[in-house]
């Protein structure tokens, strides 16, 4: 779809609160929306963030480090279309690895460590972006955090244009750094890496054998380098010695400048597991809406007394790093659809990188109909090859949206933030993922706003609405 159908931005301010009933009447909420195209907030706001104070020991609003909280900013963005394609490439690419095999960590103590997340469009992508500081003295590092892969890695100097790509902060350069070692290719810790698919060997440098990394990416990119070990600041005063983490000399793919990425998956080289004697193998997180509003990473377990506002859903580890959930139920304008159970065999994996969320197609086409139906009012535009329900909402002063709800395993149920939620540029942020024995991916833009809990140590991930 061009960016010339960005018809109309629908702006977060309801009309009349939502209403949970069953009829007609009910199950919608009324946006109000402008004549063209309007940029978002020029101003950073943290207002909307909800963390609870008890339930972390540090918190720190750090900024979008391309969005209106950080001084340097960037006109550079590729268009809607190749963001959905790369989503979907990554999308493709984690089911071809998703199977039925468990892992499970252990159970650390109540300790909680927050840093704030933000949306990350400015970074020609629409996943979400924290910053870190690597190495003694820190120097700040803006990561892709990414629930779908486990090794977190750099760009390091030297690194020439033809081999890494254009960043906006300077390289992280080793030699520079007090505490930073590579690992041996004689270590444990380099034969692990191979064992879980990240080896790529040993290269010599300064006649020692260093261990080496590699990553291969959904969307065709990847990433090759050094395994080191580094000392990584979340906060001020809040460390982690000897992060294991790549340092990158060889990049090739559609990168977005960001300086790295930070794994939050279930493998042993996630920073998740890494930290799991601290922090206890649970993590939380909270995606804001736009662009100018921030949000937080927080690693650390919720105290019991303090999950009275999550809904919880069982969850499972699958192929050593993918967290999975089973849906089991979907409602449109607050009418359950009929969707057989067996659909959603598979589960749902839930993932911050992938963009859009992915149904099997008897789910989908149900949930595409109800939603059809309910925006009747609204002209529907031709299909694209990524998204077929889109609408030009030009003309229009309010657009009047059906509530979506997704219900998991136990009762959970995630009510979409209306409308960041559910549409993205006029478009109904779900497709098809592909025959009702494909899993599905629950993709980032249904996630904004809840703050997710993942307690890996228990197998379950909580959903609290409004936390940012």
């Amino acid at each position: 779809m061009a960016a010339s159908h960005l018809f109309v931005c629908i702006i977060l301010c309801i009309y009349y609160s939502v209403a949970h009933g069953g009829d007609d009447e009910h199950g919608f909420v009324t946006v109000l929306t402008s004549r063209s195209f309007q940029p978002e907030a020029a101003e950073c706001s943290t207002t909307r963030v909800n963390l609870e104070p008890s339930r972390a020991t540090v918190s720190l609003p750090l900024a979008h480090w391309h969005g209106p909280c950080a001084p340097l900013q960037t006109s550079e963005k590729p268009s809607f279309t190749e963001r959905l394609r790369r989503s979907r490439a990554r999308a493709n690419y984690i089911r071809s690895r998703a199977s039925t095999r468990t892992v499970s960590t252990q159970a650390g103590n109540d300790a909680n460590v927050t840093i704030p997340a933000h949306l990350g469009g400015s970074v020609d992508s629409l996943e979400y972006v924290v910053t870190m500081g690597l190495g003694t003295p820190p120097v700040r590092q803006v990561v892709l955090m990414d629930t779908g892969s486990d090794l977190s890695w750099v760009q390091c100097a030297p690194c020439n244009s033809t081999a890494c790509y254009p960043q906006k902060d300077p390289l992280f350069d080793p030699s520079k750094s007090s505490t930073y070692a590579a690992i041996p290719c004689s270590a444990g810790a380099c034969r692990n890496l191979t064992a879980d698919d990240y080896g790529d060997g040993c290269v010599t440098s300064g006649g020692a054998s260093q261990c080496a990394f590699a990553i291969e990416y959904g969307d065709g990119s990847h990433t090759r380098g050094v395994y080191s070990k580094e000392t990584l600041t979340l906060a001020p005063g809040v460390t982690v010695e000897d992060f294991h983490f790549g340092c990158a000399d060889d990049q090739e793919g559609s990168n977005d400048k960001y300086d790295g990425l930070v794994g939050l998956g279930g493998a042993p080289e996630s920073l998740v597991v890494q930290t799991s004697s601290v922090y206890g193998s649970a993590f939380s997180y909270c995606l804001p809406a736009q662009n100018s509003e921030a949000g937080f990473l927080a690693l650390g377990g919720a105290p019991s007394a303090n999950t009275s506002g999550f809904l919880f859903t069982p969850m499972r580890v699958e192929e050593a790093t993918f967290y999975v959930v089973t849906l089991t139920g979907v409602s449109v304008g607050g009418k359950q659809l009929d969707i057989p159970p067996a659909v959603f065999s598979q589960g749902m994996i839930v993932d911050s990188g992938t963009v859009i969320t992915e149904l099997p197609h008897t789910a989908y086409a149900a949930l595409r109909s109800a939603f059809r139906s309910a925006m009747s009012a609204y002209p529907l535009l031709p299909p694209s090859e990524d998204l077929d329900t889109c609408y030009n909402l030009t003309g229009f002063s309010n657009v009047t949206v059906p509530t979506v709800a997704l219900t998991f395993d136990g009762g959970a149920t995630m009510d979409l933030d209306v409308p960041n939620g559910i549409l993205l540029e006029g478009c109904l942020a779900f497709q098809e993922a592909g025959p009702d024995d494909f899993p599905g991916i629950l993709g980032n833009v249904n996630q904004r706003t809840f703050e997710v809990h993942y307690d890996v140590s228990h197998g379950k991930v909580g959903f609290r609405a409004g936390a940012c």
